[in-house]
């Protein structure tokens, strides 16, 4: 079991999520659109930009 309190064990958990969208991510550019849509600055970046960006909050505004 884990020391973490919830907060430190859910930014880990985002952390992962984020690389491993940002793998997915380089694969396919419907993903790429979808988190563009999201408000992710994300297209043309590299797999390690996608995921910084991905850890962040949106900078642009949902285009739901």
């Amino acid at each position: 079991m884990s020391d973490d309190s919830p907060s430190e064990q859910l930014a880990k958990t985002n952390e992962a999520l984020a690389e491993w969208a940002a793998r997915s991510a380089c694969d396919s550019d419907r993903l790429i659109d979808r988190f563009e849509q999201m408000g992710y600055a994300v297209r043309g970046k590299s797999e390690d930009e996608i995921a910084e960006i991905l850890k962040k909050p949106p900078t642009k505004p949902s285009q739901a």
